[in-house]
């Protein structure tokens, strides 16, 4: 479980969520620190409690809009956890990884890509926070 609270824990020192774990923007935030793509946040929804954004890297391709990567990440209060839903990844060969899937009425959770996203996602926003990202008004 240490994982999940490091992540929330980041997520408060960068300002995403404060130390209660209520998201600290509205609809969208975007951070910014020179020399990186800019970090986009939006709200997608709470539910019970919880609230679950997406974080992405974005580039333009051709027109498109591409990931670099985006997250989904469910934010849990009362537990002071956080916790990787999705990953995405577009360009070169596209990776997108879910961590809960719904099959047959059923929540199946897959193990392995639920390591290696939140793995992933507290090493993303140490460096986020040591990219020096601040809060674009």
């Amino acid at each position: 479980m240490v994982v999940y609270e490091t992540i929330f824990k980041r997520l408060v020192k960068i300002g995403i969520i404060d130390s209660e774990g209520r998201v600290q923007f509205g609809e969208a935030l975007k951070l910014k620190s020179d020399g990186f793509m800019d970090l986009n946040l939006d709200m997608l929804y709470e539910e019970d409690g919880k609230y679950t954004i997406a974080m992405a890297h974005n580039y333009i391709q051709n027109g498109d809009v591409m990931a670099d990567p985006d997250m989904e990440i469910r934010i849990i209060p009362s537990m002071k956890m956080a916790e990787a839903l999705s990953f995405r990844q577009d360009g070169g060969i596209p990776i997108n990884q879910h961590v809960y899937e719904e099959v047959d009425g059923k929540t199946m959770v897959y193990p392995r890509i639920k390591k290696e996203l939140n793995t992933f996602l507290s090493g993303w926003l140490l460096n986020i926070k040591n990219q020096g990202f601040k809060h674009h008004i």
